[in-house]
């Protein structure tokens, strides 16, 4: 079940749960900015850490399939795999999934002990629409799960006004399993966010995975914080997902009309559907996106547009996660893959476009954000798309 750009209020008889309205609380307090990207720029989508791709594949690696077919399906070239800094497409990651699923006959991607036939997600999918509440369809959604995974056994429970979607374990603790679950968490998630065609906020997520001693794992950290939008704990006890009880008297919205559209779409909208565009970094990265071909805003120049100090923004940042720089550099590796992917402009235009003045500088700045240099990249994606 993973995350498409539908935003609905909260229906007018149900009030909003006060753990979650800081967030939108902010934002509307804070003063519009020209978000609009100008003409004949491809969306600079953010990008997914190649560790990602690594983690994704551990059970096709596991059970001897050919993992350099499996990625060149996806347009993914086997050699961004040794850059530990290389970042794929949204597209592309999607394209493994469903790859990895054809080919495998597996919803899991062979990380679990058994497969979950293909074929699960839908039928759950299914009966989900019929239920007149979230609470009653992740209830649903959990049990007919339950029959089919043998390494997790996913619950919902509520204790004190807080609702947690757990995964408590039944194999022992490997890093397929690990995958396995933070992949049914945000599964899960995507799927409740589209049954009350809203985004939910989180108060916490746990991970049982640990977040060190791998390569990347501060890229992967980085993502998952994105993705949810709140701070994640590496290595609990159990994976869970956070969230105020309240919002699980929420109505069942969608019908098999729009359930025949969300899975057409999927895995590719669970990736991006319900994204919390509101949060101040994804409202600085829209603004930032609007001046790329030029110099940057400074953290002075983005506090005094917002009408806040820079202290404030500093603080409001790191609340998030997130540092203004990171902010600045993402977009530009982000912008520059689209660049290079999207269209034929030559290096030095794509550089400029991206707020190099100095092919060499954008060489560099390139090659330290994904591991390889930009003429390389587009090669590679080049000799992939044509295979």
């Amino acid at each position: 079940m993973h995350i498409a750009v539908l935003r609905a209020p909260a229906p007018s008889s149900m009030p909003v749960p006060l753990g979650s309205r800081p967030a939108g609380a902010m934002a509307a307090r804070l003063p519009r900015v020209h978000e609009a990207p100008r003409a004949g720029q491809p969306p600079a989508r953010h990008t997914i850490a190649v560790l990602q791709v690594h983690q994704i594949i551990q059970g096709a690696r596991r059970l001897g399939c050919d993992i350099d077919a499996l990625l060149r399906r996806a347009a993914i070239s086997p050699a961004l795999l040794q850059s530990p800094s290389a970042r794929v497409t949204q597209g592309q990651f999607a394209a493994l999934m469903r790859s990895m699923r054809r080919v495998m006959r597996d919803e899991f991607w062979g990380l679990l002990s058994r497969p979950v036939a293909p074929g699960v997600f839908a039928q759950a999918c299914q009966a989900l629409i019929h239920c007149a509440t979230l609470e009653d369809a992740l209830h649903a959604g959990l049990h007919q799960y339950r029959l089919h995974l043998d390494d997790f056994v996913p619950r919902l429970q509520q204790r004190g006004g807080v609702a947690t979607l757990l995964l408590l374990p039944r194999a022992p603790a490997t890093p397929c399993r690990h995958y396995a679950e933070s992949t049914f968490a945000f599964q899960a998630y995507g799927v409740a966010n589209w049954l009350a065609a809203r985004r939910i906020p989180l108060a916490g997520v746990d991970m049982a995975a640990s977040a060190t001693g791998q390569t990347g794992g501060q890229a992967r950290l980085t993502d998952t914080e994105r993705v949810f939008n709140t701070r994640v704990r590496y290595g609990q006890p159990y994976t869970a997902l956070h969230f105020d009880a309240g919002w699980l008297r929420l109505p069942v919205v969608q019908d098999a009309g729009s359930l025949r559209e969300f899975l057409h779409d999927t895995p590719r909208n669970l990736l991006t559907r319900y994204r919390d565009d509101s949060c101040l970094a994804e409202r600085i990265r829209r603004h930032l996106r609007c001046h790329l071909d030029g110099e940057l805003p400074s953290l002075e120049q983005m506090a005094e547009t917002l009408r806040l100090t820079p202290q404030t923004l500093r603080r409001r940042l790191r609340d998030e996660g997130r540092g203004y720089q990171s902010i600045k550099d993402s977009l530009r590796r982000d912008a520059a893959i689209a660049f290079l992917e999207h269209t034929d402009l030559p290096l030095q235009q794509v550089a400029l476009r991206v707020g190099f003045s100095e092919p060499s500088t954008f060489h560099r700045a390139f090659k330290k954000w994904t591991g390889v240099a930009p003429g390389e990249y587009r090669q590679r994606q080049m000799m992939e798309c044509t295979a």
